[in-house]
């Protein structure tokens, strides 16, 4: 038995995210907090900030692919529906 929700199509995240003028300034405030680059200084800190930093920027990414895949766009890397 799968408890898992049926994964919502890429053509709602693109309604939502690009459609929608506030769902387009959330998306833009997302990316702006979570789409950080890695760090490269201050040893094993460093390495820990930039996992944590990857992990936000996963989110972020996942939807720009959703929205990319609702306009046709392949994406190198499949989605984790997880």
């Amino acid at each position: 038995m799968n408890d898992r929700p049926e994964p919502l199509a890429p053509e709602v995240y693109a309604r939502v995210f690009e459609n929608h003028a506030e769902g387009a300034q959330i998306l833009e405030d997302l990316i702006r907090r979570f789409h950080r680059p890695a760090v490269t200084a201050g040893g094993i800190d460093a390495i820990l900030a930039t996992y944590h930093r990857e992990g936000a920027r996963a989110v972020v990414d996942f939807i720009v692919n959703r929205i990319n895949q609702a306009h046709g766009v392949p994406i190198d890397e499949p989605l984790d529906e997880a």
